[in-house]
């Protein structure tokens, strides 16, 4: 290689505020960090899916007690957190597939496929969430 033949840029210390916005992830590392995020969404939450599931299988009282949540003043807070619970399962589970099929089937695991199937998972779940998130805030 020549002086004049373009070097690639070394980073050993990486600034933050100027280099990170800068650097652009594939889809793929993207759908990587957002299946984590998910995943800790998912934890997070758990509490709250513990308590809707309780809520809605004890008796009909507190069935009607669980639904009151979601029409009453704070109902809307509470479709949010449902509404995050969708997407980050969904997310999940669309990677986690792409993952297995990964897995399975070595031929698959190429530059081109990561980024096809990575961008297939992103639209998947995200409309799968539009549509539950339209029944969820009674759209239809």
């Amino acid at each position: 290689m020549t002086e004049q033949a373009k070097k690639r840029p070394e980073f050993r210390n990486i600034n933050v505020f100027k280099d990170l916005p800068t650097y652009r992830l594939p889809p793929a590392g993207v759908l990587s960090i957002m299946h984590r995020v998910s995943g800790m969404i998912m934890f997070f939450l758990l509490p709250f899916i513990i308590w809707m599931f309780d809520k809605s299988l004890s008796s009909e009282i507190s069935y009607g007690d669980f639904t009151s949540v979601f029409h009453g003043s704070w109902g809307w807070l509470a479709k949010l957190v449902c509404l995050a619970l969708i997407w980050s399962y969904l997310h999940h589970f669309c990677a986690g597939v792409r993952h297995l099929l990964m897995d399975v089937n070595h031929h698959m695991v190429t530059k081109e496929f990561g980024k096809s199937s990575a961008l297939a998972c992103f639209a998947i779940s995200l409309v799968l969430t539009v549509i539950l998130g339209a029944k969820l805030f009674g759209l239809f």
